[in-house]
Parts: C-alpha cells; sequence; structure tokens
C-alpha cells in the first residue's frame, strides 16, 4: 500500500507525457503535410501565404531536414517513401551559390544520419551497410561540392560555393566563426564511412588554424578574413556566428574520443567563464580586452547548458538554464536578442523563428537531472507554438514577439530541432536515449560480416539535431584497415625467410576527383589501405544519465 502513491503518481506522470508526444505529433504532420501539399519541391513552406521557397539552395531541404524526424516519431514507412524520393529527385550538380555551413549541417548531417538509421526504418541494405547506401552517396556528394571552398591557404573555408562552378572569384574572404568550425561531425563521419579521409582532414586543417587566431586572452571574435586570419568583427560570445564552433569541439571530441579537441574547448571554456560569464549570463565582450561590448543574450546562446551538462557542469548549466527560461516566460519564446540591464526585447531583434536551443538543453538537463522544471518548459513551448504561430498551412516564425506578428517562413529547422527535441524530451525512453531491450530490433548488426554492432546508444547530435552512431565510426575504415594489418602480417610469416617486406614510402594523397565517388556501389568491395594500429589515449565515460565525464574529473 504504502507504493501506491508513488505508482499513482507515475501513472499521471507517463500518461501526461504520452498526451504531450501525442500532441507534438499532430504539430508534426500539420507542418509537414502543409510542406508536401503546398512547397514541395521548394525549399521551404511559406505558411501565410500556403506556397513554397528556395532558400538555401534548391534541393527540397525541409524533406531532407524532416527525414530523421519520421523515424524519430516511429514512421518508418513514411521514411522508406521519402529516402527513396529524394534518391530520385534531388540533384545537386546544380548552378546555385549555396552556404558551405548550412549545407552541411542540415543535407550532409541529415543524409548521413537518415543513411544510419536506415537499417532501424526497415531499409533494404546494401551489402556491408553502413560503409555503402544511396543517402551516403548523396551524403558524399553533397560534401563533394563543398570541398572547393576548403581550398584556401589556410584551410579556413569561405562561407558560399557554387555547386556547379565551386568558388567565385568575386565571393567575400569574410566569414562568420562557425562557419569555419562546425564541420568535423559531418566530415568526420564521412571519411570514416567511405574510407576517404579528404573531408575529416578538411575539417580538421579548418579547427587547426582557426585554433591559432585566438587572442591573448583566448578567445576567438565573430568573423574572420580566411585570406588574412585578420579578426573582422572583434566581438566574442557564445551565440550567433560562433555557438556551433564550441559544440562541435565538445561533441567532436566525445563521438571520436579526440583528446586535441577536448583540450581546445576547455581552453575556450576558461577564458568564456573569466571575460563573458555574468551572474550566470554570458555576454558579449572585445577579444582582445574582455571589455563589455554588447550585454545582451541571443536565443542561438540557449544551447550552452545543454553543451555543459554533457561535461558534466551541471551547477552552472542549471542556473543559466533559468535564467533563459525566465525570459521565455516573460515573452512566450525566446526574443533573437534580449537587453539583459533592460530586461527587455533588443529593437529590430524581437523575433521568435521558432527555434529549439532552449528546449534542446531542456532535454539534456531532465536526463541528467530528472527534476520536472525541464518538462514545464516543454510544456510551456507547446503551448506557446500551438498558440502564437499555427496557421492554417503550418506554423510561421513569431516576427515580433510583443505582438505576436507573424512571418511568412517556416524554416526547416523547425522540423529537423524543434519538434525532435520536444518529442524527446518527454520520451525517456526512445531509442535515441539508449532505451529498449534486447530483441525489440535496438541493435543492428553492420559492416561485411556484421563485425560491428550499431544502435547500441550514445548518438550524438549535430547542430540540426540530426543524431549520428558513433558506432559506425569503427565499421568500416578502423576495422577493415586492422584486418588488412592482420593479413599482411600472416602473409610476412608465411614466406619462406620469414621476413616481411619493408613498409612502402608514404607519399602525399593525391588530390581527389571532385566527380570520383568513394562509397561503395552495390556490390562493390573495397580495398583498404595499410595503416597503423590505432591509438586512443583519451578516454571518455557515459553515465547512466548520459554525461560524459573525462578521466580527471
Amino acid at each position: 500500500m504504502l507504493c501506491t502513491p508513488f505508482v499513482l503518481l507515475f501513472s499521471l506522470w507517463f500518461g501526461s507525457n504520452a498526451v504531450n508526444m501525442q500532441r507534438i505529433k499532430s504539430m508534426f504532420y500539420h507542418a509537414y503535410n502543409s510542406y508536401l501539399d503546398n512547397a514541395f519541391p521548394y525549399d521551404e513552406l511559406r505558411p501565410l501565404t500556403c506556397d513554397g521557397q528556395d532558400t538555401w539552395g534548391s534541393f527540397s531541404l525541409t524533406l531532407i531536414d524532416a527525414l530523421d524526424t519520421l523515424l524519430v516519431l516511429g514512421n518508418r514507412t513514411e521514411f522508406q517513401r521519402v529516402a527513396s524520393l529524394l534518391q530520385d529527385t534531388v540533384d545537386f550538380d546544380i548552378d546555385v551559390n549555396a552556404s558551405v555551413f548550412e549545407t552541411n549541417i542540415r543535407v550532409v548531417g541529415g543524409l548521413l544520419s537518415a543513411h544510419l538509421l536506415a537499417g532501424r526504418a526497415g531499409m533494404e541494405l546494401e551489402p556491408g551497410w553502413p560503409c555503402s547506401g544511396p543517402l551516403l552517396r548523396m551524403a558524399e556528394d553533397a560534401a563533394r561540392k563543398l570541398l572547393p571552398a576548403f581550398q584556401t591557404p589556410t584551410g579556413m573555408p569561405y562561407g558560399t560555393v557554387n555547386l556547379l562552378h565551386g568558388v567565385s572569384p568575386t565571393e567575400t574572404p569574410v566569414t562568420c566563426t562557425a562557419g569555419v568550425g562546425t564541420f568535423i561531425l559531418e566530415f568526420a563521419m564521412l571519411s570514416r564511412l567511405t574510407g576517404d579521409p579528404t573531408f575529416e582532414n578538411a575539417a580538421r586543417r579548418a579547427l587547426r588554424a582557426l585554433w591559432k587566431t585566438r587572442s591573448d586572452i583566448g578567445l576567438v571574435g565573430n568573423h574572420i578574413d580566411i585570406l588574412s586570419k585578420k579578426w573582422v568583427a572583434q566581438d566574442a560570445g557564445i551565440g550567433a556566428g560562433v555557438d556551433s564552433y564550441f559544440e562541435y569541439l565538445v561533441k567532436g571530441a566525445i563521438m571520436l574520443q579526440d583528446e586535441e579537441l577536448l583540450n581546445m574547448f576547455q581552453a575556450y571554456d576558461q577564458a568564456i567563464q573569466n571575460y563573458t560569464r555574468f551572474d550566470d549570463w554570458y555576454l558579449w565582450v572585445q577579444m582582445h580586452k574582455g571589455t563589455v561590448s554588447m550585454p545582451v543574450f541571443q536565443s542561438l546562446e540557449a544551447f550552452w547548458p545543454g553543451l555543459q551538462s554533457l561535461l558534466g557542469n551541471l551547477d552552472s548549466a542549471v542556473r543559466t538554464f533559468q535564467n533563459y527560461y525566465s525570459v521565455w516566460r516573460q515573452f512566450g519564446g525566446l526574443p533573437e536578442f534580449y537587453s539583459i540591464p533592460q530586461g527587455y526585447t533588443v529593437d529590430k531583434r524581437e523575433g521568435y523563428p521558432l527555434r529549439p536551443e532552449l528546449i534542446e538543453s531542456a532535454m539534456y538537463l531532465f536526463r541528467a537531472t530528472g527534476d520536472h522544471t525541464y518538462l514545464q518548459l516543454g510544456f510551456d513551448a507547446l503551448e506557446s507554438i500551438e498558440r502564437i504561430a499555427k496557421t492554417p498551412c503550418g506554423y510561421a516564425s513569431v516576427k515580433d514577439l510583443r505582438d505576436h506578428q507573424l512571418d511568412n517562413r517556416m524554416e526547416s529547422f523547425f522540423l529537423a530541432e524543434t519538434i525532435k527535441y520536444l518529442y524527446l524530451l518527454f520520451d525517456p525512453t526512445h531509442f535515441l536515449h539508449g532505451g529498449g531491450t534486447e530483441g525489440d530490433g535496438s541493435w543492428e548488426e553492420g559492416g561485411d560480416g556484421g563485425q560491428c554492432v550499431l544502435g547500441a546508444g550514445g548518438f550524438i547530435f549535430n547542430t540540426e539535431a540530426h543524431p549520428l552512431d558513433p558506432a559506425a565510426l569503427y565499421c568500416c575504415s578502423r576495422h577493415a584497415q586492422d584486418h588488412q594489418e592482420l593479413r599482411d602480417i600472416l602473409l610476412s610469416l608465411s614466406q619462406p625467410d620469414g621476413r616481411s617486406k619493408p613498409p612502402a614510402k608514404q607519399t602525399e594523397d593525391p588530390p581527389p576527383n571532385p566527380s570520383d565517388s568513394i562509397a561503395l556501389k552495390p556490390g562493390e568491395k573495397r580495398t583498404p589501405p595499410l595503416l597503423s594500429c590505432p591509438v586512443q589515449p583519451f578516454n571518455a565515460r557515459l553515465s547512466i544519465f548520459g554525461q560524459v565525464f573525462t578521466d580527471n574529473t
């Protein structure tokens, strides 16, 4: 009898979650079906005029961005249909100027995620999956179109590239910090799956070049000239133009077990805490002097508490989240800019384009603490979006949170991120959280002969909320390289003189042909290159709450 109140409370909580999850599904399908009915094959839906527009590249962006959300919500049939549709309709060989940053996080990330989830979605898999597959080849094709942007003296990429002709001779060399440092997750995964190191090498070269430009007090600015390495905008903070750079150092360290990336972030974090943090807000400061330049909170900064939770910095994360949540409660959303001294919106920055960052942090913090405050934020967000942003043709960005004027745009990240994080917040047993039991399809075999296990948990979300399975890193190149080394050793021992041949002289890889496809075609076998035994000195541990702690924590 003593357990009855607990059982009753749990039943009420779980039932409430189930209701919210169903409401979120309804929200998704209202937006998704409105896009299909009124906007496809354009990039985005215009929800006030019930039509579509191309925004980031003219490749049905919303459909690519929403593909893995379909599976997150359990719709395997529609996932299969859309995956086939995209293969038939999307072409990256087009004369379009595309954002290198946005194409990477939305298109390359979305296709990679869908490729890694294809088995769970019940799609027919090619032999050797995840080392081959049509969605992987699409992701590689899209990423290869971005590589010309990285062909600079510094290794830092241009912000825009023409998908057909490469970088324009008149292209500006000035780009934002995040536009240089937000590639390692997608490019490393792509390199490990295809066996082509070009992508990961490009991302790492850009990261190292950016690292060398930090100021004497350890900060980076907002916009940099990638040719001269001079900072054009010297405001340092954690928000727009910088945010995902820090995010990818942490998540890259976790996914790749990479101590170099972790050390970079820890050095930045020390400077950030020293110079930009005031009363658990994070201000903008001059990168060389540390003096306050903009005492504002930007909505894009709301990812920070979630990122801090991944490193176990829960006390700080909780206090900062409460500051941000107080702004949400004031307006029913997060304005793009919020003046901390005045406690109000900043002129011409009053909008809320249905961004996910505060909901994302709530998801991480609820996983880490179990505090129902974060579920309340999810409920508030669900209510606000339904009440303020819903239209007959989808959900519209809020132009002004003060009077709830709407803008005629529904960003693709609303389906890719906002709805996905909302749903995952209310579903603690979801497979992306490591939920499920053996025998229910939670685990999948991958690679030739099923030598690796996928889907066991530990998914890493890219900055567009596309989940990447770290286990896939070891299905292709690493296992193939290890097996090749073993074969070489055995062959050398079988030679009459018992001696192995000296290793071939190492030379630089020839520049790749942009038209070549590295991903395996159906039925193809790859001959893996020789590589010395992998060494992983950096170790991380995942706690039951999903936090990541380094050895010296």
